[in-house]
């Protein structure tokens, strides 16, 4: 059942399209600020995954307190270690490094349009890959904006998930109808001031909070304007030039998964610092206490050194101990744990051995695996989306028409082979060709670049041999001496 009541979403998308057809209607701000506000509430969740990833767990706001005639009182004389441990980050490098930490490649049938792709991607980009899904993977989403910059050339930005509020088509949540982006900015005040910029399919606006109020942003000479300009003329892309990276299909960091383990781990180990910090003071134990309460008693033995007790009084002191071989138990598994359901690789020397075969190599990333199919599927219509606004730069700057849907991508996953087999395996596959097993040894990134050194060495072999001179020869045997 559809609501009977329209939400603040339809509200604002009825607003810019009644909007659109008069150029003197300005989308109802306050709508916007509504969206706004109930979006910052989702934000601690995204940025909960950039904590843990910057080793700022949730045990670092640990306290510890003790009760004093029955009131709950923060206790700053007890052992408080708050050890935080970065699983998180770990993780999360591993997927990264796995996934797109070598480059990403691409192939086309048209080799203009390849030519065109391959100048394109430069560092620049491969740096951003892994920024997109370092990020994603800590908020479940990063976004990417297309553009073109004020020299005419086609650029592109990282924007935070947690600064961009998107507006898809209600009915098939696959279309960006809209997109608001809010950020602070600080000035030389050290005060900050709220910057909102929406974008539709043809223009951008730009407002700025003034006085508890979106107004229009003074600070740009058109607004709102297009997309961008090519000489003095504006254009829009015919989309909302924002590109969601998502990191899974439901859109969550990897930290959902396991940051219960995390916490417990911290908490074990902080934990046991304290116990430990602890057995250097002692637990007393009292007979026939002459006093009137606990307080006096540490009171008198801090100050005096000395307590008094009845005529049949005593005090005797232990200290606490730790059950190292349970709690070192209970932290294995956990460690365990974090790797299973973080869908990581433990390569611990004691679990992979020092020269471990491919096939359990294999089985060592197999979760790692899963994880990064499931990015790299959410990635590749992303980067599809993406390479649409370069193509159509491409278009309409006259450099050709391409049909970005025919672009190939390959992501070039970082494994870790045992290289002997490999090599040996390779060199034992005599029916396979020589491109095949370039394209599988260890040792060549760039197998089209090894293939041309190859025959370069070939070549250059051959020039080095004296040349071959014909021989006649006799069939009879040898030729009769001359009478």
């Amino acid at each position: 059942m559809y609501p009977i009541t329209p939400t603040h979403t339809e509200e604002l998308l009825k607003i810019i399209e009644d909007s659109a057809e008069t150029s003197d209607t300005l989308p109802d701000t306050t709508v916007i600020q509504k969206m706004i506000d109930k979006h910052e509430l989702d934000r601690d969740r995204m940025l909960e995954g950039v904590a843990y990833y910057m080793n700022q767990a949730d045990i670092k706001k640990r306290l510890r307190y003790f009760y004093e005639d029955g009131v709950r009182k923060i206790d700053t004389e007890k052992p408080n270690n708050r050890i935080s441990h970065n699983w998180h980050k770990l993780l999360v490098q591993q997927k990264v490094q796995y996934l797109v930490g070598k480059p990403i490649t691409f192939n086309a049938e048209d080799s203009k349009f390849l030519e065109l792709v391959n100048d394109f991607v430069n560092e620049d980009f491969d740096d951003v890959m892994n920024e997109l899904l370092k990020n994603a993977s800590n908020k479940g989403s990063e976004w990417l904006h297309p553009f073109v910059d004020e020299d005419g050339k086609f650029d592109f930005i990282r924007i935070p998930a947690e600064e961009v509020i998107a507006v898809y088509d209600t009915t098939k949540k696959r279309k960006l109808l809209y997109a608001i982006r809010y950020y602070d900015v600080k000035n030389i005040d050290d005060e900050y001031t709220r910057k909102v910029e929406l974008y539709t399919d043809e223009q951008i606006f730009y407002y700025v909070m003034h006085d508890g109020t979106l107004v229009l942003d003074f600070d740009y000479e058109r607004n709102p304007e297009s997309h961008f300009y090519l000489g003095n003329a504006g254009y829009g892309w015919g989309k909302v030039p924002l590109i969601e990276f998502k990191n899974n299909e439901e859109g969550v960091s990897d930290l959902v998964f396991y940051k219960d383990l995390i916490d417990q781990y911290n908490s074990n180990i902080s934990n046991n610092a304290n116990t430990f910090d602890e057995m250097q003071d002692f637990i007393y134990i009292l007979k026939n206490f002459g006093g009137q309460n606990l307080s006096e008693f540490m009171t008198n033995l801090r100050y005096y050194k000395a307590v008094e007790v009845g005529s049949d009084g005593g005090m005797d002191m232990k200290t606490a101990e730790v059950p190292i071989d349970s709690a070192n138990t209970h932290l294995d598994r956990l460690e365990e744990n974090i790797y299973r359901f973080g869908q990581g690789v433990n390569n611990n020397p004691d679990k992979v051995g020092n020269s471990p075969t491919n096939v359990a190599i294999k089985n060592l990333y197999s979760l790692l695996d899963l994880k990064a199919n499931e990015a790299e599927r959410k990635f590749r219509p992303a980067l599809h989306a993406f390479f649409w606004f370069f193509t159509e730069y491409l278009r309409m700057t006259g450099q050709g028409e391409y049909d970005h849907t025919l672009l190939q991508m390959t992501f070039n996953r970082s494994r870790m082979t045992n290289e002997l087999e490999e090599v040996q395996m390779g060199n034992q596959s005599t029916d396979l060709s020589k491109e095949t097993r370039l394209a599988h040894h260890p040792w060549v990134d760039d197998v089209e670049a090894e293939m041309k050194r190859i025959e370069s060495e070939e070549i250059e072999y051959r020039n080095s041999m004296p040349p071959l001179t014909d021989v006649e020869t006799d069939a009879g045997g040898d030729e009769d001496e001359p009478e």
